[in-house]
Order: structure tokens, then C-alpha cells, then sequence
């Protein structure tokens, strides 16, 4: 999904109909602006709470029918923040990512989800729908289907760890909702998508949509503003190439204990030099400049430095993937997960090698490395089944 261009703060993706095209008229597009507006400006004031009984408004003209029996869909790992971009900018990547299959359960009551099987989780998750990710997701997309005739029942496969800086809740989320929105023939885009992800991520660590967006959108995504909800993709060049070194060690960093570490007050040169990092990480993405957007990631001046030192060992490990031909290095949301970025394939294994042992020699943490590319699709249905 990529941004061919802008208009009154909306973004209108390649291969898929206009907001305001015949698939989504003129007033649905304002009805969803509408209530994006009311959500955020309310959330504004106190970030994290949702009124999780509140239902969605409709977004459908008409209950659409089921035109499938099951939908299993797939989304994709995440890396948020990177460096400078702190809660509004994040990617997807390939190979790392959540399972959730939808079906037209009979045996649920009409217009209600159940969790029906989890897996991967160790046991660690809810089997109430108003308790796990995908759950909130998919009953907030039944809501914005207007979906009242039927039940339908999920089951989720978690390929993410928990708590792994990877945005495991979020992945979650975005398969729940592209699972239950193919049921009823896709009338929804993935930009509406995002809203059922935002009310499921808000239950695990605020309002905050830089893994949830490119979850479902895939590449780089950046979030201008919540009110009204903006969503600006960011086209990495295809000719160009990326690497993502992912060092996750054998310790879970809770996000919302990760979150309380961020400063709430800083100094103006320090918001001065994040911000100029921020603008060149933006313009290294669109200019596929790799070495630019390594330097720009490491460069953080606020959020990494108070979050490093809860991660045993991260500090050796920047250091020494940097050593090894990485063109930077930072913790991947709020960890423990740390990312290195590189644009030339024989040196990935080099610098994930080092960062295992930087977080074994400097951390006393077991840890795995594996290589990622962009994934440029984001969430996607791999398997269904007619009725």
C-alpha cells in the first residue's frame, strides 16, 4: 500500500479505491472523519483510555453478508519509533507476525466474537474477547461492518512473543480485523482498519497507532495527528535495499513500565536535536538512503537514553552491531528487542552475531538474531474458505 498522493488530510493508497470513490462515498468519508475527530480530541486529554463498551459507529450503509465461511489472515512484526520518532513514526517487516482465522461460528450469539483457541502465548492470554487484542479488534470491525446477524469465532496464532518490543499486541489486532473484515468481502480499507486497532491497542499501551498502522498498511508509516487521525505512508524506494538486524534477548520489557522511564520534561536543545534527527530520518526513508536513516536512528536523544539502561546490555550492543558495519542501532519500541539497520546483505550476519554477544558478555541475556526486509504489504488474508 503506497501514497499516491494527498488531499484534505486524507491519503488515497495504490490499488485500492478512493475514500472518496465509488467504494467509499462522500458521506461515509465524512462520517469517518467525523468520528475519528470525537475519538481522538476526547483521548486527547488522557491518553490510554477507551471506553471499550462503547461500540463503533457504522461505517457500512447495510450489514454486508458473509461471503466466506473462514479468513485466516497474517500480520506482520513491527519496529516503532526508531530512534527520533517517538509514538508517530514506525515499520512493518517481513517473516515476523501473528495468525488470527476468522469463521461464521452459529454457535456465537449474532453480532458478538469469542476467542475459540489461542496459541504460541504459553497460556498468558484471555480467552475474553473485551481482554485480548484480537478480540477488541475484531468486534470493533463487526461494529464498524454493522455486523448484528451473525457470530463468528476467532483463533489466534502468536508467532510474536509477548512484550518483545515487536508490536506483538498489535499484530494481533491487525490480523483480527483483515480476518473478520474478508468474512464480509473487504468493504473496508485498511485506513478504517486502523481505527478497530487503535481501540485494541488503547487497552494494552495507550492511544497509539505506530504499529498498529503499518501492521495493517505495511512499509513506513508516520502519524501526523489524532485529531483528526492522519496517517502518512512513507515509500521507501523499491530499488533500493534495507536490512533490519533484530537481536530480541530472553527478557520481557512490559511496555507501559517502559513508558513510565520516558522524561516528561526535557530541555529545548535536546526537543531541538531530536527533531532535526527526526526530519533526516523522514528524508533518508523517502530517499532510500539507508546510511542516513541508520544515523538519524541512533541518534536519539530522550526516549532511548532512559530506556537503555533497563535493557541489560543494550548499550554494548548498539555499540558493537555499529562495529560490525551497522549504520545504526536502537532499541525497537519499548523493547527489549534491538534493531540494527544496513543496506548491504554480507554484514548481517556479522552484526547479528554481535549483538547476541553483546547482550550475553555485557547483559548475562540469552538472545537470537534473525534479518529482516521491509514488508511493504502489510496485513493480508493467506487462507479461506467458501461457504
Amino acid at each position: 500500500m503506497e501514497l499516491s498522493r494527498v488531499r484534505h488530510s486524507s491519503w488515497i493508497p495504490d490499488g485500492e479505491s478512493s475514500f472518496l470513490s465509488s467504494k467509499c462515498d462522500h458521506k461515509r468519508f465524512i462520517r469517518l472523519r467525523v468520528k475519528l475527530v470525537r475519538c481522538s480530541t476526547t483521548l486527547a486529554s488522557s491518553p490510554g483510555t477507551l471506553d471499550l463498551l462503547s461500540p463503533l459507529e457504522q461505517l457500512t450503509t447495510a450489514e454486508p453478508r458473509p461471503v466466506l465461511k473462514l479468513a485466516k489472515a497474517f500480520a506482520p512484526a513491527t519496529v516503532a519509533n526508531l530512534g527520533p520518532g517517538y509514538d508517530f513514526l514506525g515499520c512493518a517487516v517481513q517473516g515476523l507476525g501473528d495468525f488470527v482465522t476468522a469463521e461464521v461460528d452459529e454457535g456465537v450469539e449474532p453480532g458478538k466474537v469469542r476467542i475459540k483457541n489461542i496459541t504460541g502465548d504459553s497460556g498468558r492470554l484471555s480467552y475474553e474477547p473485551l481482554k485480548n487484542c484480537a478480540g477488541i479488534a475484531g468486534k470493533s470491525t463487526m461494529e464498524l461492518l454493522g455486523i448484528k446477524s451473525v457470530g463468528l469465532s476467532l483463533s489466534l496464532s502468536k508467532g510474536l512473543p509477548l512484550g518483545s518490543g515487536l508490536g506483538s499486541s498489535a499484530a494481533s489486532a491487525a490480523a483480527a480485523a483483515v480476518a473478520v473484515n474478508a468474512l464480509f468481502g473487504s468493504p473496508l480499507s485498511k485506513m478504517e482498519l486502523v481505527y478497530a486497532g487503535l481501540k485494541s491497542e488503547a487497552v494494552v499501551s495507550g492511544y497509539h497507532a505506530d504499529n498498529i498502522a503499518p501492521s495493517l498498511m505495511g512499509g513506513f508509516v508516520l502519524v501526523r495527528s489524532y485529531a483528526p487521525l492522519h496517517l502518512i505512508p512513507l515509500v521507501f524506494p523499491s530499488g533500493k535495499q534495507l536490512f533490519f538486524v533484530l537481536a530480541i534477548p530472553e527478557f520481557e520489557a512490559p511496555t507501559k513500565e517502559m513508558r513510565k522511564a520516558v522524561p516528561q520534561m526535557i530541555e529545548l536543545k535536546r526537543h531541538t536535536a531530536n527533531c532535526s534527527q527526526a526530519a533526516a530520518l523522514v528524508a533518508a526513508i523517502l530517499g532510500g538512503n539507508a546510511a542516513l536513516l541508520g544515523e538519524a536512528l541512533a541518534s536519539d536523544t530522550i526516549v532511548e537514553p532512559a530506556r537503555s539502561p533497563m535493557i541489560p546490555g543494550m548499550a554494548a550492543v548498539k555499540i558493537q552491531s555499529m562495529k560490525q558495519g551497522a549504520y545504526g542501532c536502537t532499541i525497537s519500541g519499548a523493547g527489549p528487542t534491538a534493531v540494527a539497520v544496513t543496506d548491504d546483505e554480507s554484514k548481517t550476519e556479522a552484526i547479528g552475531a554481535s549483538m547476541v554477544l553483546g547482550f550475553r558478555e555485557h547483559g548475562n541475556l540469552r538472545a537470537g538474531y534473525s534479518v529482516h526486509k521491509l514488508s511493504k504489504d502489510g496485513a493480508k488474508v493467506v487462507e479461506s474458505l467458501d461457504f
